[in-house]
């Protein structure tokens, strides 16, 4: 029985966390579940690709907005589930188990955040992530494990710089489920931030998104 999973990672001067998040994933190759590794890159400065041909990675270039460069890499993927992850995020020792009983059914599933840093206020953001995607709203950096003809009947992510995986949530609407399974994300861009100042961005953020402000003009101030 070939190995059902395709492995679709979005990159942007990735080089420091890729290896990480790669490492993770060699449980699955073991387990006989992952069948490609496909890294799709917006045009890394650094040694990005370069670590990811190392790994044996199909790699695909183009243009820097993470919906477009989904949307590319999950065109190529041949498995019959994709695994969508970002190259900070690793999904944590025996991950293998509970992925195996979700290929069981045939739903979207994400994983429950975790910082690779503890205190009360990444227990908090990671609590309110698991509140927001009982309610049917993962964000991206949590993962995403779907079937390949589910993904194709909602159309794919689209091509859009900010907002991808909400978007996608939002298509998935109904066949979201949660995975027993903690995807471990880097807690660097808080630190740096501020715990409550990039959380307080990322609610504004969401919510100017629901008000129909584009995604783009999003992704500019957000930049900031």
């Amino acid at each position: 029985m070939p190995a059902p999973i395709s492995v679709i990672i979005p990159t942007l001067n990735a080089e420091h966390s890729l290896t990480g998040c790669l490492t993770a994933l060699m449980e699955g190759v073991d387990a006989g579940l992952i069948c490609e590794l496909i890294v799709s890159d917006g045009g890394s400065q650094d040694a990005t690709r370069v670590v990811a041909d190392a790994w044996g990675a199909d790699i695909i270039e183009g243009a820097a907005s993470r919906g477009g460069q989904l949307r590319r890499g999950c065109a190529k993927a041949k498995g019959e589930w994709l695994l969508v992850l970002h190259a900070d995020t690793q999904l944590e020792q025996g991950w293998t188990g509970p992925v195996i009983a979700h290929l069981k059914g045939r739903k979207a599933g994400w994983f429950k955040l975790r910082f690779d840093r503890g205190g009360f206020a990444a227990w908090f953001v990671a609590g309110w992530a698991h509140l927001r995607s009982f309610l049917g709203l993962p964000y991206g950096d949590q993962g995403l494990l779907m079937p390949r003809t589910l993904y194709q009947s909602v159309g794919g992510y689209p091509d859009q710089p900010l907002m991808e995986d909400v978007a996608m949530a939002r298509l998935l609407k109904g066949t979201l489920t949660g995975i027993d399974c903690a995807a471990i994300t880097s807690a660097d861009k808080y630190h740096k931030a501020g715990w409550l100042r990039r959380g307080g961005r990322n609610i504004w953020t969401l919510l100017r998104y629901f008000a129909g402000v584009s995604p783009q003009k999003l992704a500019k101030s957000y930049a900031k």
